[in-house]
């Protein structure tokens, strides 16, 4: 089902290449596309590149931050194209569209993700995301525009939506709904700062020098795929220590 699954952009610095994408996403049957504070938006240039796609410009939701983009989707992959000093899994286009693929078909809302034409995702924008994908491109000469980036993707997306419409190829393995709904990004995103007020509270997290204690928490949650059930409970879990906490407070001789 491509219909839940988004492309979004990230601070696209040239218009023309906002066109281009939804040439892309066009072809490939893909129609959900975001902008995160584009540098030109709307313009003639990303008209004339879309070359007939004007339907997804005109359509195009821009927000301001990715948070924004992605808060109600269950799924973030976001596109990498090198290894980061902590390392998170990481997969192939092909990978990714098989990931998608089966998360859509669940009625799962997906976002692939795409950063600046000349630096990609930040650090912070990679940690928000399930896995980063990365295209293997050749060593000695791996430059990929936004629109190739998303062609590449938006092709094994299809490829694995028709794989999918063919009764006998599909897979037995293919994953059954589960009894509750994954939690979706902003879910994650509300325990993750419940988790680190905790933290902070028993002094486990020195907020003045953080180091990636919580960036290794995080990757450790994503790689989970919490459902909304499981959330809701770690997040009883934390209340609860910190109601015991302010209890023993009351109770401890003042000196």
């Amino acid at each position: 089902m491509l219909d839940n699954i988004r492309v979004v952009l990230v601070n696209t610095s040239h218009p023309g290449n906002i066109g281009a994408v939804a040439r892309a996403m066009k072809t490939m049957g893909l129609s959900d596309l975001r902008l995160v504070e584009p540098d030109q938006f709307p313009h003639p240039y990303a008209t004339s590149r879309s070359a007939g796609a004007e339907d997804l410009l005109n359509q195009a939701c821009v927000v301001s931050t990715l948070q924004e983009a992605v808060a109600d989707c269950q799924l973030v992959i976001g596109t990498s194209a090198r290894e980061r000093k902590i390392p998170w899994p990481l997969i192939n286009p092909r990978e990714c569209a098989e990931l998608a693929g089966q998360a859509s078909r669940s009625n799962k809302k997906v976002a692939v993700v795409f950063g600046r034409e000349d630096r990609g995702l930040t650090n912070d924008e990679l940690a928000l995301c399930n896995y980063h994908v990365n295209i293997p491109a050749c060593e000695g000469y791996s430059s990929l525009n936004l629109g190739a980036a998303v062609q590449v993707i938006a092709y094994e997306l299809r490829m694995s939506h028709l794989e999918q419409q063919q009764p006998e190829k599909l897979s037995s393995s293919v994953s059954q709904d589960c009894a509750f709904p994954d939690a979706s990004h902003e879910e994650v995103e509300r325990f993750l700062a419940h988790f680190e007020e905790l933290l902070t509270q028993i002094e486990f997290l020195d907020p003045s020098n953080p180091g990636v204690v919580m960036t290794r928490f995080r990757r450790l949650f994503q790689r989970a795929m919490l459902d909304s059930k499981e959330v809701n409970m770690l997040r009883g879990v934390l209340s609860d220590t910190q109601r015991i906490i302010k209890q023993l407070s009351k109770t401890q001789p003042t000196g």
